[in-house]
């Protein structure tokens, strides 16, 4: 992974190119050099118009529209994949597309999809054309490898068109079946120059899976540009050391919250954090932040949604307004912060997440899909109950096992 690093494009870019911009703008972009100290291959793009998707079927039916149009090559990085309508559809494009020459290359997690995938689905994809592997694949012994997960959700097709966000491919993401009651995500598709981030970032994950050199000349050409294209992006990455040597998604978080002047929305499945990012949330709320944090009412997991609850009391206490999505299972990572940044991506705000997995985000300033996260942020709030200091009482039994649990956070 290290040596990798040192042959790729992009690696040389010039963080003074913020200097380009003056004013406002150049000291808002200033903010985001962190993001390209942390993440070495990240960079930062304009020239790329957006999309946002308050919901996977909304994603999913574009993504299939997309697919289909793949002249060049298809890229798939998952943590999850079922087979179902969703993927069975996706699966069909591909092999299709395939069929036709188009090279496809995709990576899903062993573990993340042992319950969802037989051990040999991987040879089986391979066969039909598609060039499949397991990441990290599971070994009986105790090695902390298998910590190091790749939870990342990247499609990219051809180098134009990029996804992301936290739609994994399976039917309860778009709502055919319904495991934790309605299952609200959240999704972003790319076009233009940004896709180069992400595609960066699955050819990092592929050369480190298959020990390979994959030529980043040919998957990294300029896009053509779209018509539109407002405001900034940096696809960025992050993970476990050495590959990372920093924690990049919680130090994008940390930036993010400590820069908040008016208000800051979070929505997350889960809420296991440090004192770092409690401490941050809190100071934005003390200094008069709008600070507003969402998440689910039905749990996927009910040891961790104790663990998520027992977050609430010292944000609650200093102004912190938190919310319950009563209808189902909220799983979109979304961070909106002054209706100028955001953040949409793979990342939870749990230390599995921002310590063990290989993980993906979009950072965006005065993109035109900010404006629609906010409107969704707020619309999803609606549906959601509002929690009061009063109401986070724990049972005798719920405080000995949140001791207990405390314990073993780092492995969850």
């Amino acid at each position: 992974m290290i040596k990798l690093r040192n042959v790729m494009p992009g690696s040389d870019k010039k963080v003074d190119k913020f200097s380009e911009s003056d004013g406002d703008t150049a000291l808002a972009l200033g903010k985001a050099k962190a993001i390209l100290y942390d993440d070495p291959q990240a960079e930062l793009f304009s020239d790329t118009d957006s999309e946002y998707f308050a919901l996977g079927e909304q994603m999913y039916e574009k993504m299939l529209a997309d697919l289909k149009q793949a002249q060049n090559f298809i890229f798939l990085e998952y943590f999850i994949v079922e087979e179902g309508v969703m993927w069975n559809q996706m699966l069909e494009i591909l092999k299709e597309r395939a069929a036709a020459g188009v090279e496809v290359r995709m990576l899903y997690d062993d573990i993340g999809c042992m319950a969802t995938l037989d051990g040999k689905y991987d040879r089986r994809l391979r066969e039909s054309g598609i060039q499949c592997y397991k990441f990290n694949p599971f070994r009986p012994d105790a090695s902390e490898m298998h910590n190091n997960r790749d939870h990342r959700k990247l499609l990219i097709v051809d180098g134009q068109i990029g996804y992301t966000g936290g739609i994994n491919l399976a039917d309860e993401y778009i709502n055919r079946i319904q495991k934790y009651g309605h299952w609200k995500d959240g999704g972003i598709r790319l076009e233009g120059a940004a896709v180069k981030g992400m595609t960066r970032l699955f050819l990092i994950n592929w050369d480190t899976c298959r020990e390979s050199l994959s030529d980043y000349e040919r998957y990294l050409r300029p896009p053509k540009l779209p018509e539109r294209g407002e405001g900034y992006y940096i696809p960025f990455g992050s993970g476990p050391k050495p590959a990372y040597f920093n924690p990049v998604g919680k130090n994008v978080f940390l930036n993010l919250i400590n820069q908040a002047k008016s208000s800051l929305y979070i929505t997350t499945p889960y809420l296991i954090i440090d004192y770092d990012l409690t401490n941050a949330i809190q100071n934005a709320a003390k200094r008069g932040v709008d600070v507003r944090i969402i998440t689910p009412y039905i749990p996927d997991k009910k040891i961790i949604q104790l663990m998520t609850r027992n977050s609430y009391p010292p944000l609650l206490e200093s102004g912190v307004k938190i919310y319950e999505y009563t209808p189902g299972f909220i799983h979109a990572k979304n961070v909106i912060v002054d209706d100028e940044y955001a953040v949409v991506g793979t990342i939870n705000f749990d230390y599995r997440s921002l310590v063990h997995h290989y993980e993906n985000a979009v950072w965006m300033y005065r993109t035109a899909v900010i404006p629609e996260m906010k409107n969704d942020f707020l619309n999803t709030m609606e549906k959601s109950m509002k929690l009061e200091q009063s109401a986070i009482r724990m049972s005798a039994a719920q405080k000995v096992l949140k001791y207990c649990i405390r314990l073993f956070v780092p492995l969850m």
